[in-house]
């Protein structure tokens, strides 16, 4: 069996693909008690022993852990910390038939945020068929479950009084427009700049909708039916990703549209919603699978040279 070691599975994502890998016969995930994890000696040592560490820490925590990789095992890291760093492979495999390969024989791989995925999977083809000029200012808004939060903002939800859970109802944050996902939302689609970017957090666990809203005159075709054509050309061998048809009706619930119908999954929907002069380009998926720990495990599979799909 494979060892695979994850350092920091008493986190949200940690605890996700433990329980995910754990249901596996081919994978034997190596645990640390809980006295040494912040033993460096004993996490070095797992590093070493695994064919591969899952690291699921806060930023800082995962450049330590790499400064402990003196014997540069595989690792997926699921930080920030790494993510558009040049030496990294970005572990999306979507985004390109090259960048499936890159990770399939990746060393050191980033896996993405859940916030990026939808928007460079949207956006990236868009630009590369010329479709969208790369120059354009973009803005997107999103919502996710206060899963995304982690343990601390899991807590505060589900603790909440009744009043106090009247405010968590809807919130919006990163009003400072430096959210951390920027920079490869960014590198990634190819874009001149980064998009405005307003993420919210709703009091429900876990799903999560971005919302990208484009004026026709932004594009530089004049057909929505093209857009949707650029998407299925593109995902249309692809596992997990969903593109529905123009207003798709079957997305949505009496005209509305949910952000869990994805949830306890690996798939993206893509949505393309229109009028005569504007558009909105929609992804929805499950913040903590394919935002996530399915992304983790999807990654994981290519880098062991497995199926994609395997345990999803």
């Amino acid at each position: 069996m494979t060892k695979i070691f994850i350092d920091g599975q008493v986190g949200t994502t940690g605890i996700q693909i433990f329980d995910m890998l754990k249901k596996r016969d081919d994978i034997d995930v190596l645990v640390i008690p809980d006295k040494e994890r912040k033993n460096p000696d004993v996490r070095k040592e797992l590093i070493k022993t695994s064919e591969i560490s899952i690291l699921c820490l806060p930023d800082d925590a995962a450049r330590e852990a790499v400064s402990l990789n003196a014997d540069q095992s595989r690792i997926i890291d699921a930080s920030t910390a790494h993510r558009t760093h040049d030496d990294w492979v970005y572990g999306l495999p979507e985004m390109s038939e090259t960048q499936r390969e890159a990770i399939k024989d990746a060393k050191l791989l980033s896996n993405p945020g859940c916030y990026p995925q939808g928007f460079i999977l949207l956006i990236k083809p868009l630009i590369e068929e010329k479709i969208l000029d790369p120059e354009t200012t973009l803005f997107c808004s999103a919502v996710s479950g206060y899963s995304g939060g982690g343990r601390q903002m899991i807590e505060t939800f589900e603790a909440s009084s009744e009043e106090e859970s009247e405010k968590l109802a809807f919130q919006d944050y990163g009003l400072n427009l430096k959210h951390k996902h920027l920079p490869e939302m960014q590198k990634y689609t190819g874009l001149a700049s980064p998009p405005i970017f307003l993420p919210s957090v709703a009091n429900y666990y876990k799903g999560m909708i971005i919302r990208i809203p484009i004026s026709l005159d932004m594009l530089e075709v004049g057909s929505v039916d093209e857009v949707i054509d650029c998407l299925k050309r593109r995902y249309e061998k692809t596992s997990f990703i969903r593109v529905h048809e123009k207003n798709g009706q079957q997305a949505l619930d009496d005209g509305r549209l949910n952000a869990v119908s994805c949830n306890g999954t690996n798939f993206m929907d893509l949505m393309v919603f229109s009028n005569a002069q504007q558009i909105i380009l929609i992804a929805r998926y499950d913040n903590l699978g394919k935002g996530a720990a399915g992304a983790a495990i999807q990654n994981l599979n290519l880098m062991l040279g497995l199926e994609e799909e395997t345990g999803l």
